[in-house]
């Protein structure tokens, strides 16, 4: 079976080059109402050859061979029912790294890359020995993005689940930061003692009622851990507040991932705990996305907002 025959095309017409599946797997994907057909299809194209995308732009005329093209129907049927590429594929680009996922972790998205760049705003200086706390650690990406920026840095990556922080475990030794990350399972950060330079998370906020309106890709697909933040969003912060007053050391920082609309209710949470307010960052949508705080008033705040 070609792979013209499997993506709607005529099997008497032969063998499908790349070019045609390309073509025949974006108009499937465009039917379904996706937003980005052919970046879609490039990347499921590129999976089901076994390649990079890069073969998939710069080879059109390569037949698909039959067991390719079996491969690539699936992953357009599925992805045509709102399973999330990345899932598909089995990994999310993140801060210009590829992050692995499993069934228990959220898909890394832009938005959280709004914590990373607030983390090097507040530390510029990139040979800092930082000790880095990541509560909800997921895929290890932020942990594991901040490792990749800070070569002196340590960190310690949390999660409830123990599937996930052996997800984190596989990222960090194919990122090459392994020996300087513990990827561990726990309850945010209720076994841990110390103190961090820096605390972040990127922890679940959605109102538990507003996760069937999500889009399908989110509502179905990612971990219900990693999304149900209680009945106003704002359970996880007041554990986060908790351990961050805890564990964050003199000088220290905690940048926390926010919801829309969240800001001025997460601040009232963390302001209790004994942190200070220092500033919001707004991702490229313009939505507050970030929350830095700090045990005390900090210099650098300001500055750096």
């Amino acid at each position: 079976m070609t792979a013209a025959s499997v993506l709607g095309g005529d099997a008497r017409q032969g063998p499908a080059t790349v070019g045609a599946a390309l073509a025949a797997a974006a108009a499937r994907l465009r039917e379904a109402g996706l937003d980005e057909p052919r970046r879609e299809a490039r990347l499921l194209v590129a999976a089901a050859l076994g390649s990079d995308v890069a073969v998939v732009l710069g080879y059109p005329e390569r037949v698909i061979p039959g067991a390719a093209a079996l491969r690539l129907e699936a992953l357009v049927a599925r992805r045509a029912a709102r399973e999330p590429a990345a899932r598909l594929i089995g990994y999310r680009e993140f801060w210009g790294l590829d992050f692995l996922l499993s069934p228990t972790t959220l898909v890394p998205r832009p938005d959280s890359e709004t914590l990373v760049e607030a983390a090097l705003a507040l530390y510029p200086d990139r040979g800092a020995p930082l000790r880095i706390l990541d509560l909800g650690t997921g895929t290890g990406c932020l942990l594991l993005a901040l490792l990749h920026e800070f070569p002196a840095a340590t960190g310690i990556g949390v999660d409830l689940s123990a599937e996930a922080a052996a997800t984190a475990r596989r990222n960090a030794a194919r990122l090459g930061v392994a020996a300087r990350a513990g990827l561990v399972v726990g309850d945010w950060g209720e076994a841990l003692a110390g103190s961090f330079d820096l605390v972040i998370s990127n922890p679940p906020y959605i109102e538990s009622a507003a996760i069937p309106l999500l889009a399908a890709e989110v509502a179905r697909y990612d971990p219900p851990l990693a999304l149900d933040g209680g009945a106003d969003g704002l359970v996880a912060y007041r554990r986060l507040a908790t351990a961050a007053a805890r564990l964050i050391g003199p000088g220290g920082h905690a940048l926390f991932e926010l919801g829309a609309g969240q800001a001025a209710a997460v601040t009232r949470i963390m302001r209790a705990a004994g942190l200070e307010f220092g500033f919001v960052r707004h991702d490229l949508s313009g939505i507050e996305r970030c929350i830095a705080l700090g045990r005390a008033a900090t210099r650098n705040f300001a500055e750096n907002q």
